[in-house]
């Protein structure tokens, strides 16, 4: 006859049980050997296609609690009929950020990261949180704004950017022969990556066609270039309730430039690089 033997574990040292997901189409997981994280495209033949925010695609197997769903493990299940497309193969496109990346409904903003994004004024910063804001969130990155970068080898200094503290900096009209430039590389490391846009003022980053302009007109050196653009234009000279104007009518990253684009999603892929 066989003995009974108790399971004498204390509930709270027994392993929960992993909760089954199915995977649909827009669900936002995380791959937790890579750090891989993006929404569901397509789940099929037992392998699940992600895409992330960039609009990378990376295939994984479905393995028990391969995935991390709100920091919490699950594992991922093919979809039922009902909840999936026309067929088990099809791809969905998410719904996407003012940046073009992948959006994370219901995600709730990550503590805030040791590293630091500056950007050179208030007007930069506006635009920052306005097209990456909710991919800042996400990535618990925050933006701070430095009223120009006179300072800048001080303000490193006392940040101090290590591996788990990196610096990223966004600065304005950075080409060769500046004093932006000479700054720039004078603070530069392997923790702190300054990159700039070649544009005079944050404000000629938005595209003229998106404002109803035909161009952003040339200012004489010497003179204020806010002031003298909206002067050359007929816009009124209270130069804070133009940029409130210009900021309205950028709606998504199809507003800017290339130029500043680029540089804004390599600074955000600087600071939340793995140690």
């Amino acid at each position: 006859m066989r003995q009974y033997s108790p399971d004498l574990t204390p509930p709270w040292k027994k392993p929960k049980p992993v909760p089954q997901v199915p995977a649909d189409p827009g669900l936002v997981v995380e791959e937790p050997g890579t750090g891989f994280c993006g929404a569901v495209v397509r789940c099929e033949a037992g392998t699940v296609t992600l895409e992330d925010r960039f609009g990378k695609h990376r295939v994984f197997p479905l393995e028990p609690a391969g995935f991390l769903l709100e920091g919490r493990p699950v594992t991922l299940v093919r979809p039922s009929a009902s909840s999936s497309s026309s067929s088990p193969s099809s791809s969905v496109h998410p719904s996407r950020t003012a940046s073009g990346s992948v959006a994370v409904p219901g995600a709730r903003a990550r503590v805030a990261r040791a590293g630091r994004i500056y950007v050179e004024g208030r007007h930069d910063a506006e635009l920052v949180e306005k097209v990456w804001g909710d991919d800042l969130r996400v990535e618990g990155v925050v933006v701070e704004y430095l009223e120009g970068i006179d300072d800048l080898p001080a303000i490193v200094a006392e940040f101090a950017p290590g591996p788990d503290a990196r610096l990223g900096i966004l600065v304005d009209h950075l080409v060769p022969g500046t004093k932006e430039f000479r700054i720039a590389r004078a603070v530069t490391s392997e923790h702190a990556l300054v990159v700039g846009h070649p544009y005079i003022d944050v404000w000629e980053a938005v595209k003229p066609a998106s404002l109803g302009i035909p161009g952003w007109p040339r200012i004489p050196h010497g003179q204020d270039w806010k002031t003298g653009v909206c002067r050359e234009l007929g816009w009124p000279e209270n130069t804070g309730a133009v940029w409130q104007a210009i900021l309205a009518r950028v709606r998504s990253y199809r507003d800017l430039e290339p130029e500043l684009l680029g540089r804004v999603e390599e600074l955000i892929d600087f600071v939340t690089a793995p140690e």
